[in-house]
């Protein structure tokens, strides 16, 4: 028995020796190294020294000036980390809780008041990609590598906007120079400069590739931006929110989404124009919101309208007597005595020649509206289509029109 067991012993060790020989083989090559070339590895180590930089000429002129703009524009694009202490995750398998991590994203600098402005999305904290709370700890860190608390003043869902007042030393708070996107043209140089995958301060470059695009933002309240530009500059997750610059270093957008299959950039990337910030961020710095117009009238809940058989669009509630909507003839739903089930009244399913599934919706391009111009709704009336006019100050009656197919 202890002779086997020593045989036993000594063929595994002869198999164990011939693996490492193997493996040692396969290292090295499928062929045994040749004198020859072992002289030559040798010869090659001996003589292993630092390599001379080759001289070379100057930055060309348009190195030179993109240089320039990142070196100008950095310290005035910040990194935005946000978290919510409100929820935590848990972990099923074991009951055990764990903060949910935070987002990141980029803002700039838009004052010497100290307020940055960033998109929407940025500070709201999501899990597995679903928003879950608008963070209420917000830190901003500049480009000295300082982190500063900061707070949202103003926001608007509608064109995925929000300001942040972010208390920090206001001489650090350099604003970048703002262009204008009213005379851009495809084809025009553009840099961005951002934070993608928390890679503080990239640049990339591209150009404007398209010009007045609808993008979707939110595909399950169909929230969508109007009038963005295209742009193949490389934007990736964690770049939202940045400046995109042309090439005089001035704003000309805000980096915001981008399209793609994979989640990370594909040359297809979406930017708010400058107009449209200019135009924004001031009421929301001064007021905290945009003004919606106010109509006078209110909508019933999703699950409420789903009882009564509605799917898409505003079921119209409440009509407040005297009010624009009152005295264009928008009729609220009735309970009347003894029913259980309320009257229809007027379903909202057009505004301003778009289709209108659900409050939100029209929430959202009610504060793409100027104050006083007229809005038109179409809306459905015991199975007949009507388009209603209204204005603040002026009201027309309801009329039934041939309105267009959405």
């Amino acid at each position: 028995m202890g002779q086997g067991r020593r045989s036993s012993a000594t063929t595994a060790h002869r198999l164990l020796l011939a693996g490492l020989a193997c493996l040692a083989a396969t290292r090295a090559g499928s062929q045994p190294i040749t004198p020859e070339e072992q002289a030559a590895i040798e010869i090659g180590r001996r003589g292993a020294k630092v390599r001379p930089v080759t001289p070379r000429k100057p930055l060309e002129d348009q190195e030179v000036k993109r240089v320039r703009i990142f070196r100008t524009s950095k310290p005035s694009v910040v990194y935005i980390a946000s978290a919510t202490q409100r929820y935590v995750l848990l972990n099923q398998a074991t009951g055990d809780t764990m903060a949910i991590p935070p987002g990141t994203g980029t803002g700039f600098i838009w004052d010497d008041q100290g307020h940055v402005v960033t998109n929407y999305h940025v500070i709201m904290v999501d899990v597995g990609g679903a928003p879950l709370s608008e963070a209420e700890d917000l830190q901003v860190t500049l480009t000295d590598g300082k982190t500063y608390r900061a707070r949202v003043i103003g926001k608007s869902l509608a064109y995925d906007i929000a300001v942040l007042r972010v208390f920090a030393p206001l001489l650090n708070m350099k604003p970048l120079p703002l262009g204008t996107s009213k005379n851009l043209q495809v084809g025009q140089s553009v840099l961005a400069i951002g934070n993608p995958f928390g890679l503080d301060h990239t640049l990339t470059q591209g150009i404007i590739s398209g010009l007045r695009k609808e993008v979707i933002t939110d595909s399950a309240l169909q929230r969508k931006i109007r009038g963005a530009i295209q742009t193949d500059a490389a934007i990736n997750p964690g770049n939202s929110g940045g400046p995109l610059l042309d090439s005089a270093g001035r704003v000309i957008g805000m980096n915001t989404s981008i399209k793609t299959q994979t989640g990370y950039n594909a040359g297809v990337s979406f930017a708010i124009p400058v107009d449209t910030l200019n135009r924004v961020v001031p009421q929301l710095i001064a007021k905290g919101q945009l003004d919606r117009p106010e109509l006078g009238f209110s909508g019933i809940s999703n699950q409420l309208a789903a009882l009564l058989g509605v799917t898409k669009g505003v079921v119209v509630g409440g009509v407040v007597p005297g009010s624009i909507a009152d005295l264009a003839g928008l009729r609220g739903w009735k309970l009347k005595e003894g029913d259980k089930v309320p009257t229809l009244g007027d379903v909202i399913v057009g505004f301003q020649g778009r289709a209108i599934d659900n409050e939100v919706q029209l929430l959202d391009l009610l504060e793409l509206e100027a104050p006083d111009e007229p809005m038109v709704f179409d809306v459905l009336r015991s199975g007949e289509r009507l388009r209603i006019t209204m204005k603040p100050g002026l009201a027309g009656p309801a009329k039934a029109a041939p309105a267009p197919s959405l």
